[in-house]
């Protein structure tokens, strides 16, 4: 394994829930400097943990003890856009291979040849991708909430699907100038999608801070916007008779994927059709009432999923 300390500023360190001793590290990737939460032993099983928007690597402060004591080494990056020395200009610089290409420098710079992965939201997007293109560098793939991004697309083409309907804020968030609209009075559309129930005040708040500017709100929103574009762009070549761009492709390594039934965004449909873009072993757990929030709707239940299926392939 390469020196545990390539490319690490050590940061400070402070602890979290009384149970674990979490590091903020940067992580130093080409010209990027990614900031990160990071705990367990450095001779730990690496963990990549990815987290989604609107939040930030704080998202998994309540799994990095579960992980710690069972003597992973775990580390969540503050994905591009988020982190302040990682927030390149243009819309084009947060297309999905600049994404995937971050989390395998980012895996580099710490020194993991292999590495398990866990992501939420846009992190289990990027998750499904870097697993299905890196399976002799990912051990295995916790996936919560977002469906494989081909069973993601093939939904949302259906017109007998409400995937269509569910992911209509897209366009909005995705819109020009849309982070002005988030931030307008005292960033009431911000706050409103951060006061659902599951999430406490003092998390809503950190997430505040990180986003509460338009320069770091207009670098999330870019990821929409160049998703958006991408399927513009994918579109317009087919018509034109040109191929398509192909899907993601299908996912080699040991599987789980977690879903709340109650999930606004991502439809049964979507989620039971994962399972088809997986050819290594798979295990789903849907999450009955429990809705997009899964790291704070069903903190604990999903601790014992990551947990087992982390034991169960450890070694892998």
């Amino acid at each position: 394994m390469r020196n545990p300390c390539l490319g690490l500023v050590l940061l400070c360190s402070l602890n979290v829930q009384g149970a674990a001793e979490v590091e903020k590290i940067s992580i130093a990737v080409g010209e990027m400097t990614f900031d990160a939460m990071a705990a367990g032993p450095s001779d730990g099983v690496p963990v990549v943990l990815l987290h989604g928007f609107p939040q930030t690597s704080h998202s998994f402060h309540r799994l990095l003890p579960a992980l710690t004591a069972a003597g992973f080494r775990a580390v969540a990056p503050d994905q591009r856009g988020y982190s302040p020395g990682a927030r390149p200009e243009g819309v084009a610089a947060y297309a999905m291979p600049n994404l995937v290409g971050d989390v395998i420098g980012i895996a580099d710079s710490l020194g993991f040849e292999t590495f398990h992965l866990v992501g939420h939201d846009w992190g289990g997007a990027v998750a499904w991708v870097v697993a299905g293109i890196f399976p002799q560098r990912v051990r295995s793939l916790v996936a919560i909430s977002t469906p494989h991004p081909a069973a993601f697309g093939q939904a949302m083409a259906d017109p007998e699907s409400d995937q269509s309907s569910r992911s209509s804020y897209m366009q909005m968030f995705a819109s020009d100038g849309s982070e002005s609209s988030f931030l307008a009075n005292d960033a009431l559309m911000l706050r409103t999608i951060l006061a659902s129930p599951p999430i406490p005040e003092e998390d809503r708040n950190v997430y505040l801070e990180a986003l509460g500017s338009e320069e770091s709100l207009r670098a999330a929103l870019n990821w929409y916007r160049a998703l958006l574009a991408g399927r513009q762009s994918t579109a317009s070549s087919s018509s034109a008779g040109a191929p398509q761009t192909p899907g993601a492709p299908s996912v080699q390594v040991a599987t789980t994927y977690v879903w709340g039934t109650e999930d606004m965004a991502f439809s049964n449909q979507a989620a039971r059709a994962s399972e088809k873009h997986v050819s290594g072993p798979y295990h789903f757990h849907p999450l009955e009432g429990v809705g997009h929030w899964v790291l704070e709707e069903h903190a604990e239940g999903l601790e014992r999923i990551v947990l087992e299926h982390l034991e169960k392939y450890r070694d892998d």
